[in-house]
């Protein structure tokens, strides 16, 4: 097996793994037998387990922007429904099997005091889906530090989600979201 094939069935195992168990539950000897590569071969790729969580984040953090920007670009509307799409797909995500809330805050934590790596990449997360959130408020008309409330809606309907098992406080968030448009002014 070539590296990238190998790498990717661990990272695969990886995120499967440590988004359902949680990082500190499952061992590096569960990620070597789910993703079928020998101990050695893991430990080439990634010398430690700090390494392999960070690049299981990294690699979800590219992803799971690329699937809330795909989501909301499909999205033939105003600049503020555009907004209100990024309540929508999280509101899609709650609903799916296997949600367990934010990874990043999960994993961070479990490892954020003790892994710095960990805790960075948590935050540039955290950062990208608030620069995000900005790009869409400005496109929308809103006023500037508009992106950091919808960040603060988005992050807590997640945190409500992962408690109540439940996909409703996408639902609430969007309403709040488009109420908080609406008295900035933006063009809905």
């Amino acid at each position: 097996m070539d590296t990238d094939a190998a790498r990717t069935r661990i990272l695969d195992a990886a995120e499967e793994l440590f988004y359902a168990q949680g990082v500190q539950a499952v061992g590096m000897d569960a990620v070597r037998t789910t993703a079928g590569v020998t101990l050695r071969r893991l430990y080439q790729l990634f010398p430690s387990k700090d390494d392999l969580v960070e690049a299981y984040l990294e690699r979800r953090d590219r992803r799971w922007l690329a699937e809330l920007a795909d989501h909301v670009d499909a999205v033939a509307g105003t600049p503020a429904e555009r907004v209100l799409a990024v309540f929508d797909w999280l509101g899609d995500w709650f609903a799916r099997p296997g949600f367990r809330g934010c990874a990043f805050v999960n994993s961070y934590g479990e490892l954020g005091a003790t892994a710095p790596g960990v805790a960075a990449v948590a935050r540039r997360h955290k950062e990208a889906l608030r620069d995000y959130l900005d790009g869409l408020a400005e496109d929308a008309g809103a006023p500037p530090g508009t992106g950091v409330h919808l960040a603060l809606l988005a992050e807590g309907a997640i945190t409500l989600a992962t408690l109540t098992r439940t996909p409703d406080p996408a639902a609430e968030a969007r309403e709040a979201a488009r109420l908080l448009l609406t008295g900035a002014g933006a063009r809905t």
